[in-house]
């Protein structure tokens, strides 16, 4: 039996900082390792000892393993954990860090390779995908998905045999750009199932737990958004039989240490999809119900402990959300940028990456937190949750905040009827804005408090103060004037406190308290976001053609439309070229119908946001 003394994280970001928190709580020193990008980021300042990455792009560092063996060995660790995404099922690299003579915190690199490419582990529990040949018609609509790694990356839903080789050419790109193999495979896409999934956990001596089940089937373009366990209106023999495929699995292949089998559940019966032969990033609704650390227990089967013959019994239920920095009036669009302030009740467990006045890289997952609640009951724990996220302080970009709180607080998900299709079903609904009115007028008291009063004591009443206000893309005046009595008054709101940070409004009798943050010209007065206008349009802010397509973040340009040049026609909808952000694709169209009359990129250009990338003038 070996002992761990020291830990390295081959990982970033919120996965990394939770690893952190449980070594400190074992007294094991920590290692972090860091790409430039990521040199201030809240996983290097929270470890111990931190080793920079040199020699490749922000985007690519953490998928090299060569440099990630050599920091664990420059900085004396004897264990590396790997923690999710990245290099997480990659048994090349597991066998570099036992090679090296390091302590793999993870299953064997033979169960890695059994199971972690999709293809090969339906064949070894006798299941086999489609080939591209062999879709027909009668096959569809199929699911093209990565055979490494997952949260929907290399992932496509092809309705129309026409559309299948585009698709696996998409998915080939986008699963070779975020897992390093490009390999894709075919499967039947299931229009209503639900995602349910096994966590497991096995020790060396032969001991394996099934640890109760997941259900994530609130999904949006394949990536979870909200997981609970367990999951809720299985039945005992459904229950059953997901344990003992899961545990067939792992014994199958001999594994060792945390791992999740994912299901998809259909009319009462479970398809295997995959063995994640890793830890999951929905993880803490496991460890909330059974009362583990399940870090803690992976280090102790790293060093060969072994697990009690039975987990511990499951109390009450858990559910969380992934808070991301998105922003659905942009389609979805990944955000950038400054978190100013990010803090949610105690009552709910809030995993981050990130601490107040962080940057939000460009190279990586969006992801900005995990917010998990437990209680004795479903209900209660949805409640405690979408409360939590509703008061949560969530100031700089956009996220899906209101996603998550109305989908929580949605009936066909409090009545536990949801499948893999309720956002196709839903979305709109969930998401369509719905703005404190009385927002702009808070943040207009709240920024004039303390300034010059002048004019509020003249004997005439003195005309209403304006201030303007962008808010959900239209925009909002509020007007107010100061009283004789040192206060302020606006029409129909009785105004009965100000300050800074804080304005009361009562209307109607019902008295409501803004809190408002202001960060240079954007302003958050509860969970509504303005922007701040200019009293004059600025002169100097640039003016573009119709037809002007603008970055809508940063990123890479990595492919331009093949044979597109200026002045080629195109139609409303094509293709023109795709950037890559945050580790996604994302495929920039033609607006309209006509002639490309401008194009201002080239493959491998780097684009900020809002920059001008072509203009295609429309047919009169």
């Amino acid at each position: 039996m070996n002992t761990v003394s020291s830990v390295l994280v081959a990982n970033r970001g919120e996965i990394a900082v939770r690893i952190f928190r449980t070594c400190r709580e074992l007294g094991i020193r920590t290692v972090a390792v860091y790409s430039d990008a990521d040199a201030d980021a809240l996983h290097t300042r929270e470890a111990d000892e931190a080793v920079r990455l040199p020699g490749a792009a922000p985007g690519d560092t953490y998928l090299r393993g060569d440099l990630i063996v050599a920091a664990a060995l420059a900085a004396g660790a004897d264990a590396v954990h790997p923690g999710y995404g990245f290099l997480s099922e990659n048994p090349d690299f597991a066998r570099a860090v036992l090679d090296a003579g390091l302590t793999w915190v993870g299953p064997p690199p033979e169960a890695i390779a059994a199971m972690a490419s999709k293809t090969r582990a339906k064949e070894l529990l006798g299941l086999a995908p489609l080939g591209e040949g062999e879709v027909t018609e009668a096959d569809l609509p199929v699911l093209v998905k990565a055979a490494a790694g997952g949260g929907g990356r290399g992932m496509r839903i092809v309705r129309e045999r026409a559309a299948l080789g585009a698709a696996l050419e998409a998915a080939r790109a986008e699963a070779a750009s975020a897992f390093g193999d490009g390999e894709v495979f075919v499967e039947p896409y299931i229009e209503r199932g639900r995602h349910v999934e096994v966590q497991l956990l096995a020790d060396t001596h032969g001991t394996v737990w099934t640890l109760g089940t997941r259900d994530c089937s609130l999904q949006r373009r394949h990536q979870k958004v909200i997981e609970e366990a367990p999951a809720p209106g299985l039945g005992p023999d459904l229950t059953a039989e997901l344990y003992a495929l899961a545990e067939r699995a792992a014994r199958r292949v001999g594994y060792v240490g945390a791992g999740t089998v994912e299901f998809l559940v259909a009319d009462g019966r479970a398809h295997f999809l995959e063995m994640n032969t890793r830890l999951q990033v929905e993880h803490p609704v496991t460890e909330a119900v059974f009362g583990l650390d399940l870090v803690a227990e992976q280090l102790r089967i790293a060093e060969g402990q072994a697990l009690p013959p039975e987990p511990p019994p499951a109390r009450g239920h858990a559910v969380e959300a992934r808070l991301y920095a998105e922003d659905p009036a942009r389609d979805w669009t990944p955000g950038t940028g400054t978190l100013h302030r990010l803090a949610v009740p105690d009552a709910v467990r809030l995993d981050t990456g990130y601490a107040d006045g962080d940057a939000i890289p460009v190279h990586y997952d969006p992801l900005l937190a995990k917010a998990v609640a437990h209680a004795p009951t479903r209900a209660e724990a949805l409640r405690r949750l979408a409360g939590a996220l509703d008061r949560a302080e969530i100031h700089g970009p956009t996220t899906n905040r209101d996603l998550l709180v109305r989908s929580l607080r949605h009936p066909e998900f409090t009545a536990a009827r949801m499948d893999t299709g309720f956002y196709d079903r839903h979305l709109p609904g969930l998401t369509t804005p719905a703005p404190d009115p009385h927002a702009p007028l808070a943040a207009a008291l709240a920024d004039a408090h303390g300034r010059s009063r002048f004019g509020a004591f003249r004997n005439l009443p003195s005309p209403p103060r304006t201030k303007r206000y962008l808010m959900v893309g239209e925009e909002h005046e509020a007007a107010y004037r100061p009283t004789r009595d040192g206060g302020w008054e606006a029409e129909g709101v009785r105004v009965v406190s100000v300050d800074a940070g804080r304005v009361v409004l009562e209307v109607a009798g019902v008295r409501r308290t803004y809190a408002v943050a202001r960060y240079g010209d954007r302003i958050h007065v509860n969970n509504t976001v303005l922007t701040a206008l200019p009293r004059f349009p600025d002169p100097t802010t640039p003016q573009h053609a119709p037809g002007s397509l603008l970055a809508p973040m940063p990123g890479t340009v990595i492919r331009v439309a093949e044979g597109l040049t200026e002045g080629a026609p195109v139609k409303a909808g094509d293709p023109l070229l795709w950037l890559e952000a945050m580790k996604m694709e994302h495929r920039i169209t033609a607006p309209v119908t006509g002639t490309l009359d401008a194009l201002h990129v080239t493959t491998g250009q780097q684009v900020r946001m809002d920059m001008l990338l072509a203009v295609v003038q429309p047919t009169p």
